[in-house]
């Protein structure tokens, strides 16, 4: 899915049994780039890590488009605010592609999505969907939730809250363009940025159940809210 999305490999690591078996037609795609080679349990020592699939490559990140041209065309995206876990971060992505999401936007506070325990748990999703970050400059929520409703997004705020609507209300389905934004697990979102969105929702559940993980709870909102 990298290579598939314009990612420039540098080069492989691979396990040696893999070079003329599930590897070759990958290490054909890339031309002459190096590739490294050793059985796996050598393999394990040089990385500190079991290589579940027996390949690893290093390749050259791609310079980050604007949140404007991210925008440009979407009707529907999702903010994460600060989450700083990995494998949260990879699956949320994972909900987003799977579940009618246009694009991804990350406050400067949140996990690199390219990190290799996010990349994972993504299935790779990160190198499908387009995603950047809100630049430093632009401060958040304020100066960040500005350029959303300058671009036409009325902004959702996912939160616990007693003042929310329920995420099935007509008058989000009616909405051209919503922004998605999802907190930190634990924390949530910032009071500022509820304050400044122009809906508040909360996901109904029964059983006294308070609330979801934040992964699950992106793809309930992302299915539900995705609905076009």
């Amino acid at each position: 899915r990298a290579l598939d999305s314009g990612c420039r490999p540098i080069s492989f690591l691979v396990e040696h049994k893999h070079i003329e078996g599930e590897a070759k037609e990958l290490i054909r795609r890339c031309g002459e780039i190096p590739v490294y080679t050793a059985d796996y349990e050598v393999l394990v020592k040089l990385t500190g890590f079991a290589l579940t699939r027996g390949m690893l490559c290093a390749m050259t990140r791609r310079d980050l488009p604007s949140v404007k041209d991210i925008c440009k065309n979407a009707r529907r995206i999702a903010i994460l605010e600060n989450v700083v876990n990995p494998t949260n971060i990879g699956a949320i992505f994972r909900s987003a592609a799977a579940l009618h999401m246009d694009a991804v936007l990350l406050t400067p506070g949140c996990c690199d999505p390219l990190y290799r325990r996010a990349t994972r748990v993504s299935m790779g999703t990160v190198f499908q969907i387009p995603w950047t970050y809100f630049h430093k400059k632009v401060s958040w929520p304020e100066a960040g939730m500005e350029l959303l409703r300058s671009l036409g997004f009325k902004t959702v705020a996912m939160a616990l809250r007693n003042d929310s609507i329920s995420i099935d209300a007509p008058a989000l389905q009616a909405e051209e363009k919503l922004a998605i934004i999802l907190g930190a697990e634990g924390d949530g979102l910032v009071d500022a940025t509820i304050t400044g969105c122009d809906y508040t929702v909360k996901i109904p559940m029964s059983h006294e159940v308070d609330s979801l993980n934040g992964a699950a709870a992106s793809a309930v909102a992302f299915w539900e809210l995705g609905k076009r």
